[in-house]
């Protein structure tokens, strides 16, 4: 950073050729260069290093100065399952009605404890540090993303997490190409590259039968096992996002809703690109063909959703990219 220019004066050599005046004037100026100079010293330094108790080293951290999202935040369970961070049954039951599945809870934990012994238990992102700003670009696959040029942008962010299909190539220049983690259950699975996290939301019991079979049999060909970093999204937050924050409006939250909420947990910024409808209303992916102008958002409580994600971006918690 450029030094700010302090003008040096020879005061004490031409006091006795100036009358006193000037020996006044030039207090005056010099304490106020100086002061001018400390002010934007401290501006720097409010903008751009942590303050003492700052949960990180952004110029604004997503967990401060705001009651709204703290009391809301404050509210959520652990983000994801692990062998130590299990759901109760209570949760369970109300899992089990998104999915219209008989299987009992005993049932469920048997499976969780097959998850547990095949894949790695670490969970993979960092937590918050007064070192640490940790910028998100969270993606959706929106029709509006189209001709937006925010490929750059996107890729500009440290973590950059993508929802179900999302191709990039092709799309480079509208929705980059860089992917930290990839929000996948198995009807929108797609393969990873190595540097690629899988995201996993299980929205029922199949879906974690699904991942066994999955690895177990055909992928483990391929790649080594304790390699794999999955994080499977505990069902317990899943809960937590439909009655905290959508009130138990619609059925459950979508994939991107809960992305969403999720990367507040895992950022310091975040941003979000490719939600909602187009500039026309529509309800379409960047990926394909507009075909269907009636088609709306199903059992989630989309405009509900979306009125969220603009309350955020209004109380500047969130960048909202809206592409047009």
């Amino acid at each position: 950073m450029d030094q700010i220019p302090i003008q040096e004066y020879q005061g004490a050599k031409m006091l006795p050729r100036k009358p006193l005046v000037f020996f006044v004037l030039l207090c005056v100026t010099t304490i106020g260069v100086f002061s001018r100079a400390s002010w934007i010293l401290t501006v720097y330094q409010d903008s751009f290093f942590p303050q003492n108790g700052s949960v990180c080293a952004c110029n604004k951290c997503l967990m401060e100065y705001d009651q709204w999202l703290s009391e809301r935040t404050k509210e959520s369970p652990e983000p994801f399952l692990s062998p130590t961070n299990n759901i109760s049954e209570d949760t369970f039951n109300w899992w089990k009605r998104i999915q219209y599945d008989r299987r009992n809870f005993g049932f469920y934990n048997k499976i969780v404890d097959k998850v547990f012994q095949i894949f790695p238990t670490k969970v993979n992102f960092t937590r918050s540090s007064p070192d640490l700003c940790r910028t998100c670009a969270v993606v959706g696959n929106s029709g509006n993303l189209n001709g937006s040029h925010y490929g750059p942008l996107i890729d500009f962010h440290d973590i950059v997490i993508r929802i179900n299909r999302a191709p990039t190539k092709g799309f480079e220049r509208d929705v980059g190409n860089k992917t930290t983690y990839h929000v996948m259950y198995p009807h929108s699975y797609r393969n990873l590259d190595n540097t690629t996290h899988l995201l996993f939301f299980p929205f029922k019991i199949y879906d974690l039968q699904w991942l066994i079979r999955f690895f177990t049999q055909r992928y483990v060909r391929v790649v080594k096992l304790d390699k794999i970093i999955v994080m499977i999204l505990s069902p317990a937050f899943m809960k937590y996002v439909h009655q905290v924050w959508l009130k138990q409006k619609g059925r459950y939250p979508s994939t991107g809703f809960i992305t969403l909420v999720l990367s507040l947990h895992m950022c310091d910024e975040v941003s979000v690109f490719g939600f909602g409808a187009d500039k026309n209303g529509n309800w379409n992916h960047y990926y394909e063909p507009l075909r269907n102008k009636r088609l709306q958002t199903g059992q989630h409580p989309g405009k509900l959703e979306y009125q969220f994600i603009v309350k955020l971006h209004e109380q500047q918690k969130i960048n909202f990219f809206r592409g047009w």
